[in-house]
């Protein structure tokens, strides 16, 4: 399969690495940098991104758009969510690939700041049935490295996602198939919120018992979320829900979970993000999530208390002492 990531940043030169790894495929890498990409072909390193590790001698890169996408069977999107639009409107209308995103985040309504927009919403303005959702636990240098992981491909036609996951794993990248777009999504984006609270509370020294307590009460606000939005709940319990909840919340390579971190050492937001070097999709997602959830009249206290935070409306202290002292209810 001919394959085209566009985004050089972490995941997506991640991603691409792996999949150029398999003889099946024909994958160019686009990114923006002359430099980044001019080390990718001659040392096959992104040092920039995934130091120290050796990319696949098969992975061909350039800065030419046209020429990576250029007889494409599978564009995969590798930037950012809000890269997302910008880089499918690059992609002319009637170019016959599949298209795949890689972000995990929601869209603010260009004509309606209040209000959100999930991804897949956004994707198919351009795409139709031909665009879909690749998410799950999955950290990039880990991916790059060849080691073992799980995905889910999510895809309008769950037979759609079901041959393209046959086509992309590895024997050792399993990838499952899901028609669930929505859950997907909400899933994805609303895990890196989550882990920007599990990053308060470990900051704050409060413990495994808090942040098992913190990370169960998040997927519940995510299932009703998923619900709301009209999405499949079971999505919840599997790869895009709880598999990258547990991997954000806990892992010391989690951007978002980092953010957490250092606001409760006292950092502000800006420093934070001027250091980190990379995109925390978490950060914009907080206030995404909020605006959702009012919308559809579903309550995400964790989420409403991250978004205040990130706002500056209320110090991480405060935010956890009103999570702690909400009244007590039924648990479902």
């Amino acid at each position: 399969m001919k394959i085209a990531v566009l985004g050089s940043g972490a995941w997506g030169t991640a991603l691409a690495s792996r999949l150029a790894g398999n003889a099946a495929h024909s994958v160019t890498l686009w990114g923006r940098s002359a430099v980044l990409i001019d080390a990718i072909n001659n040392t096959h390193r992104n040092e920039a991104y995934l130091p120290g590790i050796d990319l696949s001698a098969q992975l061909s890169a350039t800065t030419l758009f046209d020429d990576a996408i250029a007889e494409s069977e599978l564009i995969i999107l590798g930037g950012p969510v809000a890269a997302t639009e910008a880089l499918l409107k690059q992609v002319p209308a009637d170019h016959r690939a599949t298209v795949l995103s890689l972000s995990k985040g929601f869209v603010a309504n260009g004509t309606d700041a209040a209000r959100t927009e999930l991804l897949p919403q956004a994707m198919q303005r351009h795409r139709s049935k031909q665009a879909g959702l690749l998410s799950g636990p999955s950290f990039a240098g880990e991916t790059a490295r060849g080691l073992p992981l799980a995905l889910v491909c999510a895809m309008p036609s769950l037979d759609d996602a079901q041959q393209l996951a046959n086509a992309l794993r590895d024997p050792a990248m399993r990838i499952y198939a899901s028609d669930d777009l929505i859950g997907v999504a909400v899933c994805g984006a609303v895990k890196n919120v989550f882990a920007i609270a599990a990053g308060i509370s470990d900051g704050f020294a409060l413990g495994a018992n808090a942040r098992a307590a913190l990370v169960t009460r998040g997927l519940a606000e995510m299932r009703r979320l998923v619900a709301a939005c009209g999405g499949n709940v079971d999505t919840v319990s599997g790869l895009a829900g709880v598999g990258d909840v547990l991997l954000t919340t806990t892992g010391d390579a989690s951007r978002n979970r980092r953010v957490g971190l250092e606001l409760a050492a006292g950092k502000s937001l800006a420093e934070i993000l001027a250091a980190l070097g990379h995109v925390a999709e978490g950060v914009n997602a907080a206030r995404l999530t909020r605006n959702l959830a009012a919308e559809h009249n579903v309550e995400m206290p964790i989420s409403s208390a991250v978004a205040a935070l990130i706002e500056g409306s209320l110090t991480p202290k405060a935010a956890i002492e009103a999570l702690l002292t909400r009244k007590s209810r039924a648990e479902f």
